[in-house]
């Protein structure tokens, strides 16, 4: 590969445009290069790889288990806040390292019909087949296209400053807040494409259907997380006052409608605190899953292409979409696990079916091909990376606005 000799694509548009110093059979060399990491990956998925994803659903269960456990005595302050913190972790497990990367089918080639992406159903609001619609299909086969990838700022807010401003755009500093906070319920809705149903361009029985799917997985998260197991702690509870009851003697006729009392009291603080417990972990889950969403596509450093950019691109280009579309976090191995990985966000965009556990080790082969073909390789600290994520959407919900600087290509630097 030699990018100072190489003709320049003719077809890029962009003043910015990463593919803009490729010619197309530096594209071509690049995608071979990519390919290969892929294949040499896949050539060497076993039994450590299996190991790993059995592990992380092993944790998450004991995970999940504890917390109930501890939620039993929910009134109890130190047990809620251990509950709940337990119950958060074991949630972001679940919908990040776990369902997220089950149902990109990055465990198919197991074979294990108990963790396969046509078979797997997560804790989280979305129906696993819109999801898989919305996020495996449009927004992994569009990534960063204005105008194509709903993913875009999620169809109500603006992002980028081509997009065109409204003055609906001036609350989005405020459902930016509410998004964060309920987002499982915004990403449930994002399949149903707001803006073709609008239009009239999406079939009334798909929506129908879509609907009906959402409102099934609607009423399972609150039965479970506000009447099923509320209601357990809630019976455990009067359970345990009027054991102690009868052990005191509160149980003989002259006490008996006191002690059945306090039982019913201590029941109801319980269902009302375990319930309380749910609705915190789930606003835990939502607001770290959006973060680590968020900085995987909306930071400054990343460049959002036009769809002429997009037309009729080959592999090649597809692959410099996909790597300059994305940005990493850097973090510990503990952190990249919580992230599900998508702190590997690039490595994440250009083998969407490998196996998370592989990025952190493929990533200096992919700096390494940033740096031979003179492309950037995003990555940066969480409250960077986050930080610059909410000044965009702060400034874009008024007119205007200005592209920000594109990083230059990647250079490695001393250990």
């Amino acid at each position: 590969m030699n990018p100072v000799t190489a003709a320049p694509n003719p077809k890029v548009v962009g003043p910015q445009s990463p593919l803009a110093h490729l010619s197309e059979q530096q594209l071509e060399e690049l995608a071979d290069e990519f390919d290969a990491i892929h294949d040499e990956v896949y050539a060497d998925l076993g039994e450590r790889d299996r190991k790993y994803i059995q592990s992380m659903i092993e944790m998450h269960r004991r995970l999940a288990v504890m917390s109930r456990v501890l939620l039993l005595a929910s009134p109890n302050r130190f047990a809620w806040i251990a509950g709940t913190a337990t119950n958060s972790a074991a949630k972001i497990l679940e919908n990040m390292e776990i369902g997220h990367n089950v149902l990109h089918g990055q465990w198919d080639w197991m074979n294990d019909p108990q963790i396969h992406s046509t078979t797997w159903d997560w804790d989280t609001a979305s129906t696993s087949e819109a999801w898989k619609h919305s996020h495996n299909y449009v927004h992994h086969t569009y990534t960063n296209i204005l105008g194509k990838d709903k993913d875009l700022g999620y169809e109500i807010m603006r992002i980028d400053p081509d997009q065109k401003w409204h003055p609906v755009y001036l609350g989005q500093p405020i459902y930016n807040l509410l998004l964060m906070a309920f987002f499982e319920w915004g990403v449930a809705m994002h399949d149903l494409d707001l803006e073709a149903i609008r239009k009239g361009e999406k079939p009334m029985e798909e929506v129908k259907h879509e609907l009906k799917g959402i409102a099934g997985k609607a009423k399972s998260q609150i039965v479970k997380d506000y009447i099923a197991w509320p209601a357990v702690s809630a019976a455990a509870n009067v359970a345990g006052s009027l054991a102690v009851s009868a052990v005191t003697g509160k149980l003989k006729k002259k006490q008996r409608s006191k002690a059945v009392a306090e039982a019913a009291e201590a029941g109801r603080k319980a269902f009302k605190s375990t319930a309380t417990a749910n609705f915190t972990a789930n606003i835990v889950r939502n607001f770290w899953s959006n973060a680590i969403i968020f900085c995987g596509h909306f930071p400054d450093q990343t460049y959002v292409f036009s769809q002429e950019e997009a037309e009729d691109e080959s592999r090649g280009a597809w692959y410099v979409r996909q790597l300059a579309g994305a940005a990493n976090i850097d973090g510990s191995p503990m952190f990249h696990i919580a992230s599900g990985n998508l702190s590997f966000q690039v490595e994440h965009h250009l083998f969407p079916d490998m196996p998370s556990s592989r990025y952190a080790e493929i990533a200096p082969r992919v700096r390494d091909v940033c740096e031979r073909y003179g492309l950037p390789y995003n990555t940066g600290p969480f409250l960077q990376q986050w930080g610059m994520v909410q000044k965009t959407i702060l400034r874009l919900a008024f007119p205007g606005g200005e592209h920000k600087p594109k990083p230059v290509p990647y250079v490695p630097t001393e250990a």
